[in-house]
């Protein structure tokens, strides 16, 4: 946990996607202090023209190389929240995507609306 979910265009190789996923989950360990192993990501790969990203009046420019994330987490304070932004961009950049094309949305939700298997919640029975 958290569950991150990449929406992008389709034709980055494996090696491209491990690296932005790697990226991408460094920055969840670091800002949010989630240990290594927890590791969620969904990727959806999108034909060219079925993934619009505009710059909301911003002047950003965006490529076909966009990365739009949505991070379902348990609530996290501002202060991790904006390191995460910091951290995901500076490793998706050193991974090769522009900081220009990475866009964000954190999702807060709470302990009951987590389970991890059997069809227990796992943060209110206090086995996390």
């Amino acid at each position: 946990m958290p569950l991150l979910r990449f929406d992008v265009v389709a034709g980055r190789t494996p090696a491209q996607l491990g690296a932005l996923l790697d990226a991408a989950h460094a920055a969840v360990v670091e800002a949010f202090d989630v240990p290594e192993g927890d590791r969620y990501q969904v990727v959806h790969q999108h034909p060219a023209g079925e993934l619009v990203v505009h710059d909301t009046g911003l002047g950003i420019e965006r490529t076909d190389r966009v990365v739009l994330l949505q991070v379902t987490s348990r609530a996290r304070p501002q202060e991790q929240k904006v390191a995460f932004h910091h951290l995901l961009v500076r490793n998706l950049e050193a991974a090769g995507t522009a900081g220009s094309d990475v866009v964000v949305s954190i999702v807060e939700n709470g302990d009951a609306d987590w389970s991890f298997g059997y069809g227990r919640a796992q943060f209110l029975t206090g086995e996390l």
